[in-house]
């Protein structure tokens, strides 16, 4: 039987522009699925409208584009998948894997869990006057999976995170539910993305098995930090990378990738780049990393 064509995914969230460590997660995904002949996705995880800046997915495609990380096919929009959430919400309901929690973030605090749901609406006391999420019960559920850059890993989901939420009380659909059911629908069979999301990975798989979804790989890539430990992320308001000098941002990103570019395409253009990245392309030399450290003032504005 012939094996499915490789299929990974760029999935930003429209909060702003893409920084130093977005970045380099493009293009490790880029990479990747050039390397295996397979297909590089953009979709725009825009599922919550609280946080969408104005603009961004605008940025974040001219942006790819000016690197030269051409996506193939069309691009999903997160925000225009409703439908498919709530069928899915609905058949998890069906199943009675799916009840209603009015917990306030306070009492979840005031409960010193640890940040694990201790399930106090589990059986059923959820108060009826109050807005209320939609959690999925995870009694007993042990997810084990093989990394391929952080190897293998292991959750107990109810002791260490417990019952999740799908749908939150504000009426958004929670991240873990789209991104599964966005995976399944595009095909992905290979999810790369920051070490930052790997404790997230047993939430998702345990959603695919619930769902009868295929399970894709899972690759782990370490994250972005400054000297002092801190990721670069938009909440740590990491800038814009500047993309002014296309060929500059790439070398450097191979580099951080630790994909050792020869010096003499330090200042060649994205198209002498990117041909000799995919054919020397290794996930490989990721393997244990969790985490590299980058100079703050390269390539940011």
């Amino acid at each position: 039987m012939a094996e499915a064509r490789y299929r990974g995914r760029f999935a930003p969230s429209p909060t702003g522009p893409l920084h130093l460590g977005s970045l380099y997660t493009a293009l490790a995904g880029f990479l990747q699925a050039k390397v295996h002949r397979g297909q590089w996705l953009l979709r725009i995880d825009d599922v919550d409208p609280y946080r969408i800046a104005r603009g961004s997915a605008d940025r974040i495609k001219a942006s790819l584009e000016i690197l030269g990380l051409h996506w193939d096919g069309p691009i999903v929009h997160q925000s225009g998948r409703a439908e498919a959430y709530d069928a899915a919400l609905t058949a998890l309901q069906s199943g009675g894997l799916v009840y209603s929690c009015t917990c306030s973030r306070k009492e979840l605090a005031d409960s010193d869990a640890g940040g694990v749901y201790p399930g106090f609406c589990r059986s059923g006391q959820a108060a009826p006057d109050k807005p209320a999420s939609l959690r999925i019960l995870t009694q007993g559920a042990r997810i084990a999976f093989n990394d391929r850059v952080q190897g293998r890993t292991e959750q107990n989901l109810e002791t260490e995170v417990g019952d999740f939420i799908l749908f939150r009380r504000d009426l958004v659909f929670a991240y873990h539910l789209a991104t599964v059911l966005d995976d399944a629908e595009q095909g992905i069979t290979e999810v790369l993305r920051g070490i930052d999301l790997l404790d997230s990975t047993p939430r998702q798989i345990y959603l695919q098995r619930c769902l009868g979804l295929p399970e894709p790989g899972y690759a782990h890539i370490p994250v972005l930090v400054d000297a002092n430990g801190q990721k670069l992320s938009k909440q740590s308001h990491a800038p814009e990378a500047e993309i002014r000098n296309a060929g500059g941002l790439l070398y450097y990103l191979l580099t951080l990738l630790n994909q050792d570019p020869p010096a003499e395409l330090a200042s060649a253009p994205p198209a002498e780049i990117l041909p000799w990245a995919i054919a020397h392309w290794e996930l490989g030399r990721l393997s244990g990393l969790r985490q590299v450290i980058v100079d703050p003032g390269k390539f940011q504005p």
